[in-house]
């Protein structure tokens, strides 16, 4: 397959706006903590890792010759990690430090035949796809913080994938973010919809400070995240809560082989979420 696009769209200075230009500056310079970082490790990852979580695999099924894209696939891996289990796979991402990462990875692993990385915003994307649609579309952990509007975000979506193709969205679960730092009272606005102007000097990586710390991020309810797939045409499947999440949200969160999780007598929280929809014939 080919590298696809060499330059984002959508993201001209002159144009783009403050908060887009913000966000693209302090992930494009995430990139070389992350690479470095123990918490990508991208040497067990070209060593045969995967980075998809059980539940994703079982919820996705069977990958096989499927023609899989990914929005907002930062380095690649679990891009890569789907093309692995046999998919044909596409990763889309606005950073192109992060897509430059991503196309290396394919090369290191012997998947680039079966592997693209495109630039884009992904607002943009069905212009930087023109034409295409895909049986399979997922977007990971973390990714909505970063989009303003997600109703238009969900018909992108709907535009790319084709008859009867599969949306996956894997996704922290937004009640948690009521909550204090140590878990114990409700601090925040649930329905806050207002931009959050952060300037954190670290990512959520080990490794060492940002040169860009600003970034500019949104909260949404899960009530917003269904509606706006709803509204987009998408037949929803399921929504799955998860008790378990990927990092140590809370202090009193203890680790197990599968994740993070509230110890035993402790009352528990949704930490995560899913989504399974269809593209129903029109």
């Amino acid at each position: 397959m080919s590298d696809g696009d060499s330059a984002p769209t959508g993201t001209d200075q002159d144009t783009t706006p403050d908060w887009l230009r913000q966000n693209l500056e302090n992930w494009n310079d995430r990139v070389r903590v992350h690479e470095a970082s123990d918490h990508y490790d991208l040497a067990g990852f070209r060593a045969g890792r995967s980075t998809l979580r059980d539940f994703e695999v079982a919820e996705v099924g069977d990958v096989t010759g499927k023609r899989l894209l990914h929005l907002m696939c930062h380095m690649g891996q679990d891009t890569l990690s789907w093309a692995r289990l046999g998919a044909e796979v596409t990763g889309l991402d606005f950073s192109e430090p992060a897509v430059r990462t991503a196309r290396a990875l394919a090369e290191d692993i012997g998947a680039s035949d079966r592997a693209r990385f495109v630039v884009s915003d992904v607002y943009d994307a069905a212009a930087a796809l023109p034409g295409e649609r895909f049986d399979i579309v997922c977007t990971g952990l973390g990714a909505l913080v970063w989009l303003p509007d997600l109703p238009r975000w969900a018909r992108v979506v709907a535009s790319l994938l084709d008859v009867g193709g599969v949306f996956h969205l894997a996704e922290f679960h937004p009640f948690p973010d009521m909550l204090a730092e140590d878990g114990s009272s409700v601090r925040y606005d649930y329905f806050d919809a207002d931009a959050q102007t952060w300037d954190n000097p670290y990512t959520y990586t080990d490794g060492p400070a940002l040169d860009k710390p600003v970034s500019v991020q949104w909260s949404h309810p899960l009530g917003e995240v269904v509606t706006a797939l709803a509204a987009a045409g998408l037949r929803i499947e399921f929504l799955h809560e998860h008790d378990v999440t990927y990092f140590r949200r809370f202090p009193v969160l203890e680790g197990t082989p599968a994740g993070y999780r509230f110890p035993a007598g402790h009352p528990r929280l949704p930490l995560l979420y899913s989504i399974r929809a269809t593209k129903p014939a029109a």
